[in-house]
């Protein structure tokens, strides 16, 4: 391994060792193996078991020795396998206990791999364990890929012992379609929090005028930005969650757990109440007068973004540079991409009059948190709201209207629609009276240039980032786009999809 880097740790005891093999399960991806060493003793059953009950997220789950089988396979979060080469006649047999296989679908763990290192992969992580004294020495060497993913989790264990949750059980939770991840905190009186892992994404080629594209559409690059709009937030009475530690420069956040219940069903399908309540935290927040310069982080100031033409625009682009070529198997034409701009310039001018305020740019299904413990707005717990920016309000109605992740029946989309309207004749705006006909305009174009972006940007995850599950939702995304594109002022881009060949359901 010529680019491979090594690191040691002193293990001190038995649990030392176990948090370590649960800290590596969280560092670990498909096609990664360990080859893990070491005397008689030395700890590597334990860590291995610590590693696949923690990639289970089952404490319980029963770890065999596969000292005679020579292999066990897991059907886990990550498929894993656990191969233990000690009695391996001859090193051709790797071949039939499947180890290529297993690590094209998920993590091998091999113990004794010395006894087939000819026909081991070469990419590996060395995993040695010595005796020390009373504890355990580790030794870890790997290529510089894994390696950069063991010291995060690493220094996100730092992290939680210099805060004072020494020992506390760590489990993934989810990532999302950004470098962000996010892991469960169980601490050792059993409270549970949730810890944001966000390290700084790379620069990424440019897009627009030397800028990569998360700088055009202006995408929150560190903590400072969710800290900011959190407190905000917090202070307007709304239920975002307390922060408890921030390490703004390593991207690590402790934060307080609102709970998993979210605004669906067991069967995935929309519960009203719940998505009527969050819209009365919308026409709550609009009310306000609108903040864009937030301090944060003693002595920072966030400066609220705005939701400009270039962002806009960037982000419709989505649909011409990714959709269409998926769609019909030829990029645009240079006539067709300049008639695209030209008609969301046209589109953009049509918001000069628009009320703007802050926007929480993804407020829908996965972002929103139901509480059923408590009363009113606090019953909607709000989560992921870094990339907020200010712009039309419109913009996040028409996203909670139009949930890219779940089908929402046309009467309860109407009945939204009906309650935002109710409240905001009643609360009123910061800047005078609520302008239904000028929000509607303003709903229609914002949920055409979500939805153009949405199209798009499920095949880029498709295509580019290699996350086929979006896909999925693209039925959906284009009957929003139908329906968004039924207003008179969005003829123009409905014609521009007629010709190019995108085919539009019913709306």
């Amino acid at each position: 391994m010529s680019d491979a880097a090594s690191l040691s740790l002193m293990l001190g005891n038995e649990a030392e060792t176990i948090r370590f093999g649960e800290d590596l399960a969280l560092a670990l991806g498909k096609g990664d193996w360990i080859a893990l060493s070491g005397d008689l003793g030395a700890g590597k059953s334990t860590l291995a078991r610590a590693f696949l009950r923690a990639l289970a997220d089952d404490p319980a789950l029963e770890v065999p020795s596969p000292t005679f089988t020579l292999v066990q396979a897991y059907e886990l979060r990550i498929p894993a396998a656990h191969f233990d080469l000690y009695r391996l006649g001859d090193a051709s047999e790797l071949d039939e206990l499947g180890f290529d296989e297993a690590l094209a679908n998920g993590v091998c763990l091999v113990e004794w791999p010395e006894m087939a290192d000819d026909l081991l992969p070469a990419a590996r992580i060395s995993l040695k364990l010595e005796h020390q004294d009373s504890g355990r020495l580790a030794t870890i060497t790997a290529p510089e890929t894994q390696m950069k993913r063991i010291r995060r989790v690493l220094a996100i264990r730092e992290f939680l012992d210099l805060h004072g949750y020494k020992g506390a059980r760590r489990r993934f939770l989810t990532g999302d379609a950004s470098t962000r991840a996010y892991e469960t905190i169980v601490t050792g009186n059993g409270e549970r929090l949730i810890l944001m892992d966000w390290p700084r994404p790379p620069e990424g080629p440019a897009v627009m005028d030397g800028r990569p594209y998360p700088k055009v559409v202006h995408l929150a690059l560190d903590p400072y930005p969710f800290v900011a709009v959190d407190e905000y937030l917090r202070e307007l009475g709304l239920a975002a969650p307390e922060i408890l530690h921030t390490d703004y420069d390593q991207g690590i956040l402790l934060i307080e757990d609102l709970g998993d219940d979210g605004p669906l069903d067991a069967e995935g399908r929309p519960i009203p109440e719940r998505y009527r309540e969050a819209v009365v935290c919308l026409g709550y927040l609009h009310s306000h007068e609108m903040r864009q310069d937030l301090p944060v982080g003693g002595g920072h100031v966030h400066h609220i973004p705005d939701f400009d033409a270039v962002a806009m625009k960037m982000e419709a682009r989505l649909l011409l540079d990714w959709h269409l070529p998926w769609k019909r198997g030829t990029p645009a034409t240079e006539e067709e991409r300049a008639d695209y701009l030209s008609i969301w310039d046209g589109l953009i001018r049509e918001l000069d009059g628009s009320e703007k305020n802050l926007l929480l740019r993804d407020f829908h299904s996965p972002n929103i948190i139901w509480r059923a413990q408590e009363s009113g707005m606090r019953r909607v717990g709000l989560i992921d709201f870094q990339d907020s920016m200010i712009g039309p309000t419109a913009y996040d109605l028409a996203s909670l209207v139009q949930d890219a992740r779940v089908d929402i029946p046309d009467a309860l989309a109407a009945q939204m629609m009906a309650d935002y309207f109710a409240l905001r004749r009643s609360l009123g705006s910061p800047s005078g009276s609520f302008d239904e006909k000028t929000f509607m305009k303003s709903w229609s174009i914002m949920a055409a240039q979500r939805n153009c972006k949405l199209a798009g940007l499920w095949v880029r995850l498709l295509q580019r980032d290699g996350k086929p599950g979006y896909l999925k939702h693209m039925p959906r995304t284009l009957r929003y786009l139908s329906t968004a594109l039924r207003h008179e002022t969005l003829a123009p881009l409905r014609e521009w999809c007629r010709r190019a060949g995108i085919e539009l359901p019913e709306s």
